[in-house]
C-alpha cells in the first residue's frame, strides 16, 4: 500500500554511494525509460540488498508491477504468470468451519512464510497478513484480473477476527501492533472486494478520529505524533468508507468530521526549503513523503497549494541516473521511494505518467476495472 509506512522505509536497504551518482544539475529531467528499464530489472531479478525483504516479496511486486502501469508499460510483464503467482498465495482453511476459528485467510507476503501443508493437507501455519492482502488485490486489479472469481468469503469473514473492540486492526490472527496502517489495508480489501462485512466501518471511524492531534495531523494510534504515512492512511480510509467527500476542502467545512483546515496547514508546512516534504517537523524531506502528503492534500483538495515546481525539483535530484529514486539526493535508488517517487510525479501531472486513484494507490484505469 497500497503501503505500510513503518515497515516499507526498510526497503532502502542498499548503501549510500557518494553524491557524484547523481546527474549534473543542468541533465536532470524525468527519464521515463529509465524507470521503466529500472522496474523491469525489478520484475526479472532482486538484487541481494532485498534478501532481508523476502517475507514482503509480496509487496515488492506491487511496487514494481504497479511503479510500470503508472509508466503504461505493464506489457513488460508476464500478467498470466503474475496472477498465477499471486493467487497461490491465498491461505485457504482446511474446512468451513475453521472460518470461525479466529485466523485469518488472506494472503501470505511470500513463499517463504507460506509453510507446506501437512500429510492430510492441512495449513499448520498460516501466515496470512493484511498488507500481503491489500497488496494481493491490488496487483490483481492493475492486472485486470476479475476480483469476483477470488473467494472473497474466505478474506472477508475471517478479517473480522482481526478488528479490535476500539475499532483498529492487527495485520495478522497471531498478534501484532494495531495502528491506522491496518485500517487502510482492511478498508482498502472491503473497497477492491465491494464489500464491507468484514469490518465495522463505525468503529474504525471512531478510532481514526481518535488519532487526530492537536496539530492537525494524525498519529499512528491515539495520542502518538503527527505523521505523514499515518495522516494518509487516515484521510485515504475515511474516503474510501465515505466518511470525507473528495475534494472537501471546498464544501462546507462544518460538516467534515475531521478538522480539515488545521490538517491542511499541518500538511502544507511539511514542504521544507528545499522544495521536498517531510513525514515530521524537524526531520529533512524524503522522496516517500511527496505521495504520503501530496496525496492527504490531493483527497482533500489543497493539493494546488503545493509549490509543485520547487516539488519537482527536489524529486529530480533524488532521480538516479540508473533509473529509480532515492530516499535523499545522492543516494543509490531503492524499490521503495523508486515507487512513491513516480507517484509522486503522477500527482504533479508529469507527461507519459498514468493519473493515481490516490485513495487506493493505484492508477485511475487500475481502479476503474477498464
Amino acid at each position: 500500500m497500497a503501503m505500510e509506512e513503518a515497515e516499507a522505509e526498510t526497503f532502502s536497504d542498499p548503501p549510500s554511494p557518494s553524491s557524484s551518482l547523481s546527474p549534473p544539475p543542468g541533465q536532470r529531467f524525468f527519464d521515463r525509460e529509465r524507470h521503466v528499464m529500472y522496474l523491469e530489472m525489478m520484475y526479472q531479478m532482486l538484487p541481494y540488498h532485498y534478501q532481508s525483504q523476502e517475507i514482503n516479496r509480496l509487496t515488492l511486486a506491487y511496487f514494481v508491477i504497479s511503479g510500470l502501469d503508472i509508466l503504461n508499460a505493464l506489457d513488460r510483464v508476464d500478467k498470466d504468470a503474475v496472477i498465477e503467482w499471486v493467487l497461490s498465495l491465498q491461505a485457504r482453511p482446511s474446512t468451513k468451519d475453521e472460518l470461525h476459528s479466529g485466523e485469518f485467510y488472506g494472503f501470505h507476503g511470500s513463499r517463504s512464510s507460506q509453510f507446506p501443508l501437512d500429510e492430510n493437507g492441512v495449513c499448520i501455519h498460516n501466515g496470512s497478513h493484511l498488507a500481503s492482502t491489500y497488496c494481493a488485490l491490488a496487483i490483481c486489479k492493475i492486472i485486470g484480473y476479475d476480483l469476483s472469481k477470488i473467494n472473497s468469503e474466505l478474506i472477508l469473514t475471517s478479517m473480522k477476527n482481526l478488528q479490535q473492540p476500539n475499532g483498529s486492526f492487527m495485520p495478522i490472527h497471531t498478534g501484532a501492533e494495531t495502528d491506522l496502517r491496518f485500517i487502510y489495508c482492511a478498508a482498502a480489501i472491503s473497497y477492491m472486494l465491494e464489500d464491507w462485512s468484514g469490518m465495522n466501518k463505525e468503529k474504525a471511524k471512531d478510532y481514526i478520529l481518535n488519532c487526530q492531534s492537536y496539530d492537525g495531523g494524525f498519529g499512528l494510534t491515539p495520542s502518538s505524533e503527527s505523521h505523514g504515512g499515518a495522516t494518509y492512511c487516515a484521510v485515504a480510509s475515511l474516503r474510501l468508507m465515505g466518511f470525507i467527500k473528495d475534494d472537501v476542502l471546498h464544501y462546507n467545512e462544518r460538516d467534515a468530521i475531521i478538522d480539515v483546515p488545521l490538517l491542511v496547514d499541518w500538511s502544507l508546512q511539511r514542504q521544507v526549503i528545499d522544495g521536498g516534504l517531510q513525514g515530521r517537523p524537524n526531520k529533512p524531506s524524503d522522496t516517500c513523503y511527496a505521495f504520503w502528503i501530496g496525496a492527504t492534500l490531493r483527497i482533500l483538495g489543497g493539493y494546488k497549494l503545493v509549490h509543485e515546481k520547487s516539488l519537482r525539483r527536489f524529486l529530480l535530484t533524488c532521480e538516479s541516473e540508473y533509473g529509480g529514486f532515492s530516499k535523499f539526493p545522492g543516494e543509490l535508488p531503492d524499490l521503495y521511494h523508486s515507487y512513491y517517487g513516480l507517484t509522486a510525479f503522477s500527482l504533479l501531472e508529469e507527461p507519459g505518467v498514468n493519473p493515481l486513484c490516490v485513495e487506493l494507490g493505484i492508477t485511475q484505469v487500475a481502479s476503474l476495472g477498464l
